[in-house]
């Protein structure tokens, strides 16, 4: 029985170590890219690059833009209309407060031009439609070109006017404005050794034509009545701006302003 106790109790068993077998996995090493590091290095010169690159383009963009304000150029983006941009208005924000409504009454003219004229090209359509002849529609649609003509010659010049007061911006305005009230009035009358037979809605034209067709007749009555009253709008409105630019010294500096242009021409 003795040899049933010979066995220590206390000895370690062989192969009971749960760590024996992973001797190997301690002792592995994990493989580091040693470029790593230098590709980050890489990567943050790159982005520092890049990001003085911007700083220095920020910095001539505002140079340039300080440069044109202190030339006195204005950067005009187009803003209206809103659903698809064409030209910069903004009476509200460029426009001094005790000129706003002037220049607003000075847009609603553009506006009733625009108005008028595609007004008279429903009307001679309708004389063609009737079996009238194909001039006046042709000529009518002509007259369309004097919107985006009356905006450059006399709107722009009168918003630049009151946005920088400017005396010569001034006078070319009143030159183009008169030429605008001329028409409109001429329009409105439509005499016959002005506009070729029936191309415009003017109330001689209408007389003619109510007895051929009433509706046509009716047609260029109320195109006569647009016209007459753009003619009275706009005659309030050349009278306005030219009061205020008397009234505040301007009349006297376009003066001084053409006088040295003469003398500058003349040398």
């Amino acid at each position: 029985m003795a040899g049933r106790y010979n066995e220590n109790p206390f000895a370690e068993e062989a192969n009971v170590n749960p760590f024996a077998n992973g001797s190997s996995a301690r002792g592995s090493t994990v493989d580091i890219p040693l470029d790593s590091e230098k590709d980050l290095k890489k990567k943050e010169k790159e982005l520092q690059a890049k990001e003085a690159d911007l700083r220095r383009r920020e910095q001539e963009v505002r140079r340039r833009e300080e440069a044109l304000a202190g030339a006195s150029v204005v950067l005009e983006q187009r803003n209206w209309p809103p659903f698809l941009p064409i030209i910069h208005h903004d009476i509200a924000n460029e426009i001094p407060i005790h000129l706003q409504k002037m220049q607003y009454v000075a847009f609603t003219t553009l506006l009733g031009l625009a108005g008028c004229t595609v007004w008279n090209c429903m009307a001679t359509t309708c004389v063609w439609i009737k079996g009238g002849d194909f001039g006046p529609w042709f000529f009518s649609l002509a007259y369309l070109l004097g919107v985006p003509s009356a905006y450059f010659l006399w709107y722009r010049p009168l918003y630049r006017a009151m946005r920088t007061d400017s005396a010569l911006n001034f006078g070319w305005f009143f030159v183009c404005y008169a030429i605008h009230v001329v028409f409109c009035v001429l329009a409105a009358v439509a005499p016959p050794f002005v506009f070729r037979q029936n191309s415009m809605t003017g109330f001689l034209n209408a007389i003619t034509l109510i007895g051929w067709n009433s509706i046509v007749g009716i047609l260029y009555f109320i195109g006569a009545g647009f016209f007459t009253l753009e003619s009275v709008i706009s005659i309030c409105v050349i009278q306005q701006v030219f009061s205020y630019f008397r009234g505040s010294g301007q009349a006297a500096e376009m003066k001084k302003q053409a006088a040295r242009s003469v003398v500058t021409a003349a040398m």
